[in-house]
């Protein structure tokens, strides 16, 4: 993963091994994408139960990933809030530790079955939408021969211009996802040689 800009947070050991879990990964995306919400109410979306979304956001709080919302909550109504706008960490700081990797690459491997499911749910649900929505959206792939800092530099300039953008948003339009994965091509990839 990449560095985050002003708003994201780069995960300590601590958090990374919290989140690598798939209800706890499932709260903070919702409460990123759709706002402050309760935990009665996380639990309907998730279907999960009240007690079990509670417990895994107390979870998600004492590592910092998110607060409380006093500004929503009435009486003994608890509101939660994502933390941070978005998170990361690096290769370098888990590899050596084997519970560190352990939970990087399942929460990866996590994100990236994700990301699958919400394109194919596009590709499945586009034509409902209005032409412009169609024509602008793409599911793109490239394939480039690049050495690893020309990588680094192509993920950067890319960040970049999602913040710009980012930066840019009037609040108009429909909540858009962007994913990013620029890495090296295994031999056993389609069309390698194995």
């Amino acid at each position: 993963m990449s560095g985050m800009d002003e708003s994201g947070v780069t995960l300590d050991s601590r958090q990374l091994r919290v989140l690598a879990h798939p209800l706890r990964s499932r709260l903070l995306s919702a409460l990123r994408l759709d706002g402050p919400a309760t935990a009665t109410t996380l639990a309907a979306a998730m279907g999960s139960n009240t007690g079990a979304t509670s417990y895994h956001l107390r979870q998600l709080a004492a590592v910092g990933l998110v607060v409380e919302d006093a500004e929503q909550g009435r009486g003994r109504e608890r509101w939660w809030r994502a933390a941070h706008d978005s998170h990361s960490w690096y290769s370098r700081d888990v590899a050596g530790d084997p519970d560190d990797r352990a939970a990087a690459t399942w929460l990866t491997e996590y994100q990236v079955r994700l990301f699958a499911e919400m394109i194919a749910g596009w590709v499945r649900d586009h034509y409902t939408h209005p032409p412009a929505w169609r024509d602008a959206a793409e599911v793109s792939d490239f394939g480039l021969t690049l050495p690893a800092d020309r990588l680094r530099a192509l993920n950067d300039d890319l960040h970049a211009v999602i913040e710009r953008y980012e930066r840019e948003a009037t609040g108009e339009g429909e909540q858009v996802l962007v994913f990013i994965a620029g890495f090296p091509r295994l031999p056993s990839a389609p069309g390698g040689s194995e």
